[in-house]
């Protein structure tokens, strides 16, 4: 998928799950649960073990986008799509990794946090900007944001939950991801996948309200 393609279809779906948690088995179980729920565009982050194995097997499937996030190094780019990944994610804002994926035919998108890193990633030819981590003030912070930058294509990820996700795209934001708000850590330990499926569909509601 084309860099492109991969913004115009997060535009369109306005969410994605991202995953990350410390057992290869648990990660395909809640993975599987958040697809059940309606999520088409996903992500696993390389700190989870076997990562590289449950982004080529997810991305097997033809309904879904893949990606990894957590990427950090050139190596484990490049490693990722060749493992299947469709778009990268990084917490940080590096042009050598932007221009990697820019060389691979992918999208990325790089964390940043303030207008200066965020402008500093779109100038190194990012085509969206991870917000990270997503402030208290939230909505507030990026409604300020993209009123001088009307340019950029923000994506808040850590903090954004079923309360937050319709304000945060109300103010301006490309889309949103979420973490912890989807895969609660008691449900993942106690293999409740049940229950994230369900809150996947509450929150893929929440984003679509």
């Amino acid at each position: 998928m084309s860099p492109d393609a991969f913004v115009d279809l997060i535009r369109l779906e306005r969410c994605s799950a991202i995953l990350r948690t410390n057992d290869a088995d648990v990660a395909r179980r809640a993975m599987d649960a958040a697809v059940r729920g309606g999520f088409r565009v996903i992500e696993f982050t390389l700190t989870t073990p076997r990562a590289f194995d449950l982004v080529g097997e997810f991305a097997k499937r033809a309904d879904l986008v893949v990606g990894a996030g957590t990427v950090l190094s050139i190596e484990d780019a490049r490693a990722a799509v060749r493992a299947g990944a469709q778009f990268l994610v990084s917490p940080v804002v590096d042009e050598a990794l932007i221009g990697v994926a820019r060389e691979l035919g992918v999208a990325i998108l790089p964390g940043a946090f303030t207008p200066t890193e965020m402008w500093r990633a779109h100038c190194a030819g990012a085509p969206l900007v991870k917000l990270f981590p997503a402030p208290g003030t939230g909505p507030t912070y990026v409604r300020q944001i993209v009123g001088p930058f009307p340019q950029l294509r923000i994506v808040p990820t850590a903090g954004v939950d079923a309360t937050n996700a319709a304000p945060y795209l109300e103010a301006g934001a490309w889309a949103v991801g979420f973490v912890s708000s989807l895969f609660v850590a008691d449900d993942l330990a106690n293999g409740r996948f049940d229950r994230i499926e369900e809150r996947a569909r509450s929150l893929r509601a929440a984003a679509a309200s």
